[in-house]
């Protein structure tokens, strides 16, 4: 039997989150100050601090839509409205990823929203060009360098679908997301001496650091728990993740905020590695050698039942 698990409000937050305001105050003058300065600094190093910057801003949106830094959600999300990022909606990334939640179903092809594994039914059927693709989407450096550009490919495929069917929740997300690109756009032709495309290929490369952090986040498994992840790590890449490379401890209470996810992990940290069993990585060193050029993983979910079933919509 694990050790019992301290309860998160043993550490008790505050009403207002002065960490998570004045990280995001930081990554959005490193945006403004990269954009606006774009045309003096040298490319090489604006494009790498952008590509950060915009990772970060990430981040900070999955920390809004767990109900941080104020304990009004119009509030927090008007904090992250603008799409710096580009690509995905705020509110789709928020409703798929709170479906996301659902443990039980975590690495479900079809009901858990951010599964990467696939029906074998479904694999089997795809031309051998898709399978290649995939399984070089399944390493780690497939994933960083075309995995931003496969997620969005079937994210917006499943989005479009679902609309045709006549889902119109999902239309608002898409309006709000075009809505909050006309401040944005204003930025970057009238105010911004760094090039468009410049900015957008920092934007993808931001995607591309974000999918280091949920290549390993779950494996397929049997007892749930033990389907999410521990990296132990406490370096650069921890603080652009906002510490959630501790992944079971933010699984297992969703609402803490960043910077205390550390101290509840120490605080519990034989019975965090019992419960998920041993999914546990010192540091993302060793995630790089592991599986930089080998896949952690086949394509198809090896625990999924050979008959298929309908999609999710």
């Amino acid at each position: 039997m694990p050790p019992p698990i301290i309860e998160a409000h043993a550490f008790p937050t505050p009403k207002v989150e002065w960490p998570t305001l004045g990280l995001l105050a930081l990554c959005y003058s490193t945006i403004a100050l990269l954009t606006l300065l774009g045309g003096t600094l040298p490319l090489w190093l604006a494009f790498p601090l952008l590509a950060l910057a915009l990772a970060l801003h990430s981040s900070l949106q999955h920390e809004v839509l767990h109900g941080h830094p104020f304990r009004n959600t119009r509030l927090n999300e008007a904090l992250v409205f603008i799409p710096v990022g580009l690509f995905l909606p705020y509110r789709r990334f928020r409703d798929t990823h709170i479906a996301h939640h659902d443990d039980s179903r975590l690495t479900d092809p079809y009901d858990d929203p951010e599964s990467n594994y696939m029906d074998p039914e479904i694999w089997h059927h795809l031309t051998p060009v898709i399978q290649k693709i995939l399984l070089l989407n399944n390493t780690l450096l497939g994933r960083i360098l075309i995995g931003p550009l496969v997620g969005m490919l079937y994210f917006y495929k499943d989005d479009l679908a679902a609309m045709l069917k006549g889902n119109r929740q999902i239309i608002l997300p898409y309006i709000l997301h075009f809505i909050g690109f006309a401040p944005l756009v204003w930025w970057l032709t009238a105010m911004s001496t760094l090039p468009l495309w410049a900015y957008i290929l920092a934007a993808y490369a931001g995607f591309g650091l974000l999918k280091i952090r949920t290549y390993l986040e779950h494996r397929a498994h049997e007892n749930v728990p033990a389907r999410t992840v521990l990296i132990e790590d406490r370096g650069p890449l921890s603080i652009l993740f906002l510490n959630n490379n501790f992944h079971i401890v933010h699984h297992e209470f969703p609402k803490l905020p960043w910077y205390l996810i550390p101290q509840l992990y120490e605080a519990n940290k034989e019975g965090f590695q019992q419960k998920n069993e041993g999914y546990t990585y010192k540091n993302y060193r060793e995630v790089f050698t592991k599986y930089l050029f080998r896949r952690k993983d086949e394509v198809p979910h090896p625990l999924y039942p050979a008959k298929p079933r309908h999609p999710k919509a």
